[in-house]
């Protein structure tokens, strides 16, 4: 088994087509973890090797691989730069080590690299910074870097100055080293530092030095003193600058035509952490509540944490794993989330959609394993006798909602398929509406839940179909009114008679239902009484002017007659029915709407257009916070006019906007728009 010291464990991170999965394919290829070159355009990756990704040729979950360079083991995580799977990539962010943030040398830095790089800062995690692309059409190095550094506060360094640019990019300037490293069949091959770049090269070696004294005590007093840093002083402060996150080296590669992957496999194993060298991992003792740290170490109590579980119709369940500290052998862990023990069969190591066999897993390594009853995303596996669990982050919250069914009406087949895709995705949702009696699918985009439709007809031979949800409107009345509400009929034999006459009112908001008994004498006997309220109660879940649950009434029985052959519980009950379907036409009848309280997150520049916005979905603004970043919206808007609301804040704000929802109150619709509702349930009802 591999010495800890020689792991390296890398998460790829950067925006939609900034190259992640094309550096990971050209990386692994380079160190002969792979046979050819798969290309994500042509649907060959490695990495993207499921259908729905090849189809959209982006990633859609993290993906797993390992390589071996220089005799060190580096553990890849590829992850979706997709805002609709943004979640897979705050999960395997949260277990990494390191980080690689890919920028493409064309586009430069995007609206969402932000996110990745508060990633990066979030976790604390040293970062090289890969600028990819470089032999496109346009692609600039330099402005690229500047970038880097106004937009990220990374702290960017160039460590490799490309030579040449688009199809002109044969190799790089290794800064450091002095020296130039010309590509060749996907090698490079050490060479004078060109003529021309000469110049820029020692304007750049100075700058690296004074940036990496910066980040020392000692070393900025020798470089203030004597103006310059040995050669090791300046390599020493380099690595550990790096390790502490105080530089992110820069490099430039271009990895469709496989140039500089030799040179990134080189930075990630000369200057990222293993997993011994990181600050160590604090988690909680759930038996005493205290705080517990294990250091990544092979000889320390074991100890990992559950990021992602794939769901497969033929292996079943496959948890996988990040080894924080500890050696993991045999066939049992403890689950310190669940308070259980699990045994499993074999470990395995991923290697995209392939699983290499392993005898044994120490830290850095991201291992998995089939068919475990108890164990989900989120949870701490240990030693049972040195427990520990880890925080993990929260998913994202769901932002977009449909009502779904079977488009073949196969509805048992579709849930229970839904359900088990709920255990690999924790932003995906499935809800009862108990008033419009619809089941409600919820994601985090219009994307996520396409996909998620596609994975459940492939893996399940299931079809599924989405409708925009029904609002669970509510009718109420603003008018006091008295009215009678009479059952005769007579037709051979025994008849039936209910004769009642009732006082109806509204109740304040959220108050339901109120019925008081004001019969004076017996004009109905006492038996009879209730089965007016329960009659009336029935008539208000089906509603009177657009088939939606009446709410806050307040009806007082104060009259009726009864006969003493006819009348019965069944007649009073249609008696109090027909009385509240009188009165409700008689007294105002107003529809009321459920109101949202929406918290929308957007840079400062987009405040104005949000707001206006917003104010065109019937919303109110109800104040502003603000951060560093971000203004913080707080408003009620109308459920019915922010259902596709995701769909237009990332139009509006360049996926830089995002949002939260929940119920707030209910209140009544206006008038043009109440009458619309109405008119299509009568269509309805005449169908």
């Amino acid at each position: 088994m591999q010495d800890v010291q020689h792991i390296r464990n890398v998460v790829f991170l950067g925006h939609g087509n900034s190259g992640k999965s094309s550096l990971a394919e050209a990386l692994l290829f380079t160190a002969g973890a792979l046979k050819r070159l798969g290309k994500v355009d042509e649907g060959t990756s490695s990495m993207d090797f499921e259908p729905e990704e090849s189809k959209r040729k982006i990633s859609i979950g993290a993906a797993f691989n390992q390589l071996t360079w220089q005799k060190n083991d580096v553990y890849c995580i590829d992850t979706p730069g997709d805002d609709n799977f943004f979640n897979e990539t705050r999960f395997a962010a949260q277990v990494a080590d390191s980080a690689i943030l890919t920028v493409g040398a064309v586009l430069g830095v995007r609206p969402q690299t932000e996110k990745f790089v508060d990633l990066i800062k979030e976790h604390k995690l040293p970062c090289l910074i890969c600028v990819t692309k470089m032999d496109r059409e346009r692609a600039n190095f330099q402005k690229t870097v500047d970038g880097i550094k106004e937009a990220t506060g990374l702290n960017p360094v160039v460590l490799y100055l490309p030579i040449g640019a688009e199809d002109q990019f044969k190799g790089v300037v290794d800064i450091m080293a002095n020296k130039a490293l010309l590509f060749a069949d996907g090698k490079a091959e050490a060479a004078p530092v060109p003529a021309d770049l000469a110049d820029e090269v020692a304007i750049m070696r100075e700058t690296l030095m004074e940036n990496v004294a910066e980040t020392d005590d000692e070393l900025i007093e020798k470089f203030l003193e004597e103006g310059t840093l040995s050669d090791e002083e300046l390599k020493t402060g380099l690595a550990k600058a790096i390790k502490e996150a105080k530089i992110a080296p820069v490099c430039a590669c271009a990895a469709l035509v496989n140039k500089g992957s030799g040179v990134v496999l080189d930075a990630i194993v000369n200057l990222l952490p293993s997993p011994d060298q990181r600050e160590v991992r604090i988690g909680t003792n759930p038996k005493n509540k205290e705080a517990a740290e294990r250091p990544g170490t092979a000889d320390a109590p074991f100890s990992a944490l559950v990021f992602k579980t794939m769901a497969d119709p033929f292996a079943g369940r496959l948890t996988i794993f990040r080894v924080f500290s500890g050696t993991l052998k045999g066939d049992t862990f403890y689950n310190a989330s669940k308070g259980t023990s699990e045994r499993f069969g074999q470990l395995f190591v991923m290697a995209g959609k392939e699983q290499k066999p392993v005898d044994e897993a120490v830290p850095g390594m991201v291992v998995a394993v089939a068919k475990l009853k108890e164990t989900t995303t989120g949870d701490t596996l240990c030693d049972e006798a040195n427990q520990v669990v880890y925080p993990m982050v929260e998913p994202l919250p769901p932002v977009i909602a449909y009502a779904v069914g079977a488009k073949k009406g196969d509805e048992e087949k579709l849930f229970s398929s839904i359900t088990r895709l709920l255990d690999e995705d924790l932003t995906l949702k499935l809800t009862r509406e108990q008033q419009t009696h619809e089941t409600l699918i919820s994601g985090v985009g219009q994307v996520h839940l396409e996909v998620i439709g596609e994975k459940i007809k492939r893996k399940f031979g299931v079809e599924m179909e989405l409708r925009p949800p029904r609002i669970p409107y509510r009718e109420t009345l603003k008018g006091k009114v008295t009215v009678q509400g009479k059952h005769k009929k007579q037709s051979g034999g025994r008849g039936q008679f209910g004769d009642c006459t009732i006082e109806m009112e509204p109740l304040p908001r959220g108050e339901h239902f109120q019925f008081l008994d004001k019969i004076v004498g017996g004009v109905i006997p006492q038996q009879y009484r209730p089965a007016v309220e329960k009659g009336i109660l029935e008539a208000m879940e089906r509603g009177v002017i657009a088939g939606y649950p009446f709410v806050d009434l307040k009806v007082s029985l104060i009259d009726g007659s009864y006969h003493t052959v006819d009348s019965s519980e069944m007649a009073f009950k249609v008696a109090g029915s027909l009385a509240f379907k009188k009165g409700v036409v008689q007294a105002n009848p107003v529809l009321l709407e459920p109101i949202m309280e929406v918290e929308v997150r957007v840079p400062k520049d987009f405040v104005g257009d949000v707001m206006g916005d917003l104010n065109s979905r019937r919303g109110r603004v109800l104040g502003m916070d603000s951060t560093d970043k971000y203004e913080i919206i707080n408003a009620h808007v109308p459920q019915s006019e922010i259902l596709l609301y995701a769909l237009d804040l990332t139009s509006m704000t360049g996926g830089r906007g995002t949002f939260l929802t929940k119920f707030s109150h209910y209140e009544e619709v206006p008038g043009q728009i109440a009458e619309k509702i109405i008119a299509e349930y009568k269509e309805q009802a005449e169908e």
